[in-house]
This record gives structure tokens, sequence and C-alpha cells, in this order.
């Protein structure tokens, strides 16, 4: 068998890559971990950055710059922001494992047996139909409506203006008796290459799909988030963008989303089920003022609402792609 604290090392190197710029330090990881109650933090803060107990130093990560060139240090998102942990158990502020295979908050529920929210949903799904009862939300077609999940209550919609553009907008919708009510629409960058159905490491692309959102974190204090929260130093983004712009803050705050990674852990944690191949630590996170390698970003205020706004009691999922993949 490996050694653990190897395959630590290795995993946390990649961690930061896409979405922007660099991270260094790292959260803690469990052993198949599902959604917590709300509220639930996954350590304690730590205001002198990376070099806390158990944590181990960041390898060479990729940077999110128009060159795609490595830094010194950091972990990877590879296509969004987040980077990789990979802290070994025991470690400040772990939680308690649950069992593999059990379907998180924000996860697939009885639609999708088996279905634990790694990878959501991601290609076409001509089979499948919008469930009687189940109310679509507006922008989406039959595909896509059914492959969110019929216990989800909250859902983040992030629609591209096209499949090879950055620019997309963001709506969080409430499901209420009478249906989705719409939040306001803020605007967002994606991808620099826009969107795929087969997202792969440093493609510079966003995944499309229908994915789970039951974990959040940040450089910053915990604004008053339900969903749990890692207040961290290793949420650190340096550098520049793809059009030139600092990347400083980019981490602030930052919402993973359930793309390629184990629900129920820090944003920084880098179990990657699919493979590293596939990418990963995509996220929500503060806008730089540009595209990103893979995450979605909005602006800083934006985020802190979103950040109060979900609930995991009401099961929050992302909905992203361009605007005819949504409609299919």
């Amino acid at each position: 068998m490996p050694d653990r604290l190897a395959l630590t090392r290795r995993a946390t190197v990649a961690a930061l890559l896409l979405c922007t710029g660099v991270l260094t330090g790292y959260g803690t990881s469990t052993a198949g971990g599902a959604g917590t109650a709300a509220g639930t933090a996954y350590g304690t803060p730590d205001p002198s950055g990376p070099a806390r107990a158990g944590d181990r130093p960041a390898p060479a990560a990729e940077a999110d710059s128009p060159g795609g060139a490595r830094p010194a240090a950091g972990p990877d998102p590879s296509s969004g922001g987040g980077a990789g942990t990979g802290s070994t158990p025991g470690g400040p502020g772990q939680r308690a494992a649950e069992p593999r295979g059990a379907a998180p908050a924000g996860g697939f529920g009885a639609e999708h047996p088996g279905g634990t929210g790694h990878s959501g949903y991601s290609g076409p799904a001509a089979a499948l139909a919008v469930p009687v009862g189940h109310p679509r939300l507006p922008g989406l077609g039959p595909e896509t409506s059914a492959a969110v999940p019929r216990n989800a209550r909250q859902a983040v919609v992030v629609t591209g203006e096209g499949p090879d553009s950055p620019h997309s907008a963001v709506v969080l919708y409430e499901r209420t008796a009478t249906g989705w009510t719409a939040g306001p629409r803020w605007p967002a960058h994606n991808a620099l290459r826009g969107w795929t159905d087969d997202h792969r490491l440093d493609d510079l692309r966003s995944p499309r799909g229908v994915f789970g959102l039951t974990d959040a974190g940040g450089l910053r204090p915990d604004p008053g988030a339900k969903l749990p929260y890692d207040h961290s130093g290793g949420f650190v983004a340096t550098g520049l963008g793809f059009e030139g712009e600092p990347l400083t803050g980019s981490f602030d705050y930052v919402v993973a989303i359930n793309y390629n990674r184990e629900p129920g852990t820090s944003p920084l944690d880098w179990t990657r089920p699919l493979g590293e191949e596939k990418g990963g630590g995509i996220w929500i996170h503060v806008d730089h003022g540009g595209p990103t390698h893979g995450c979605v970003s909005i602006a800083e205020r934006h985020m802190r609402e979103l950040l109060r706004a979900l609930d995991p009691e009401r099961h929050p999922v992302v909905v992203m792609g361009d605007a005819d993949f949504l409609a299919r």
C-alpha cells in the first residue's frame, strides 16, 4: 500500500490548479463523509497561515494565468478554485467518517440510485423524464431538469453565454409550495474556453451538469454560512489571471462544487473519486475580473450573500452550463 504521507503530498500539489491562482495550506479529509449539520466547522481558524500542526508544505501547482505556468508552491483546483489537502486522519478538526455510498446533502437522492454527488449529471439523459410534481427550473429543459434531485429546495443556476464563452450569470432559486422563486441575477465568470461534458485536468473548461453544494470555506472568517465552513490560511491565491488581473482575494470565500470530490470534506480536500485526470477543485469563489480555469466566480458581496443563503437542510445544488445545454 502506498505511503499515505507521500500520497498526501502528491495530492496537495496539484490542488490549486485551475480556477485562480495558488493555494497553500490544507484542511482535513474524512473517510467518506456526507453532509453535516448546519454550522459545523472543519477546524479552527489559523491566522498564521499554512503552518498548522499536521499540515505539510504544498507542492508546485498550476497558476491561473494565461501561460499556465506552475508557481513555486501551492495546490491545484484542476479547473476550479480548490486545492487538494489530503490531511492525514486524526488532524485538527477532522470530521467523523460516514459510510461510503451514502447520498450526501445535495446529492442525487432517489432519482439517481447509488449517486453520491461525486460527479453529478454531466451529459444527456434522454431516457429521463421530469417527475410528476417536480417543478422545472426556468431555462431548464426536460433532460437537465430530470437531473435535479427531487429533494433540492435551493438551486444555483449558472447560465453561460455560449459553449465557448467565459461569461455567465448566476441566479439562486428557492423552491416553495408554488414552484421555484428566483433571486437576483449576478454577473459571473466561468472557464476561459467555456464548457464541456467531459471535463479534463487543464482543459480550461467548466464541467456542465448538476452537482451538490455541501461544503464551504475561505481565507476570511465565516460570514454566517450555514454550510460547514473551513476558515483556513490555505485559501491563498497569487499571481495574475488570464487578462492580467491580480488573483489576490479570489479564495476569500468559496463554495465547493461536488464535481469529482468527496462531499462532506473541506474544499481543500484532494480526494478525486473519478481520478486525477478528470480534474477537480471546482469552486464558486470571489470574482477576480476575468475567466477562470474551471470554477465559477461572482463578486465578493454576492459570495457573502450566497454563503448566508445556502442551507444544507434545503439540499442545495448547482446547475451549470451554457444556455443551450441547460435547455436540453
